[in-house]
């Protein structure tokens, strides 16, 4: 299961420890998506906090144990995560009004979102990024686990669509199709 990509790489979960790295890497990258912080999926009410506010909002969560991702360092440098929580954690997705079209079962546990630093995209971050989330969620109990991909097939994909990942990094990693929530979205399974 691991890819050449994944042996390159070492992943740790996001907790206090790993905060400084984390907190780093969003920094010295624009906040994320110009400020973000990894709130999104979290609530509309922290994603829409100013800059400032939603560092010390997703630190909250960290020190309670209420943020997970995998984080992928190259050496000591934190270079890119993974985003995943129950959907009690993170109840936000893209695209919510075709998913829920669709009565869905919610799962376990979602894939929400990756990240890849600048001068580290296109090698190899969102497959070591995920291969971690799925070690750690075996680690705290397994279940069904969803992920909201971007199907990059044949064609070329702005960056800015990939937060979700792409549909060929979750299905190397053994998801499978559910059904489709966009024009390129999917909703894919793996249960642990």
């Amino acid at each position: 299961m691991c890819s050449k990509a994944t042996t390159l790489y070492q992943t740790k979960a996001l907790n206090e420890e790993t905060w400084p790295a984390f907190e780093r890497l969003v920094d010295t990258n624009n906040g994320v998506w110009g400020g973000c912080w990894c709130l999104w999926y979290h609530s509309k009410n922290e994603a829409d906090l100013p800059t400032e506010a939603k560092r010390e909002a997703k630190a909250c969560r960290v020190r309670e144990g209420r943020a997970h991702a995998s984080m992928v360092f190259d050496g000591t440098n934190c270079v890119g995560w993974c985003q995943f929580g129950s959907p009690d954690e993170l109840p936000r997705i893209h695209n919510a009004r075709a998913y829920l079209a669709t009565q869905p079962e919610l799962p376990d546990w979602r894939i929400t979102c990756f990240f890849s630093g600048k001068g580290h995209r296109g090698k190899g971050i969102a497959s070591a990024a995920l291969a971690g989330a799925l070690e750690q969620i075996k680690a705290l109990g397994g279940g069904r686990i969803e992920g909201y991909p971007e199907d990059i097939a044949g064609r070329k994909a702005s960056p800015a669509f990939l937060f979700n990942g792409a549909l060929s990094t979750f299905e190397s990693l053994g998801f499978r199709r559910s059904r489709k929530i966009g024009k390129h979205k999917w909703v894919v399974e793996l249960t642990l």
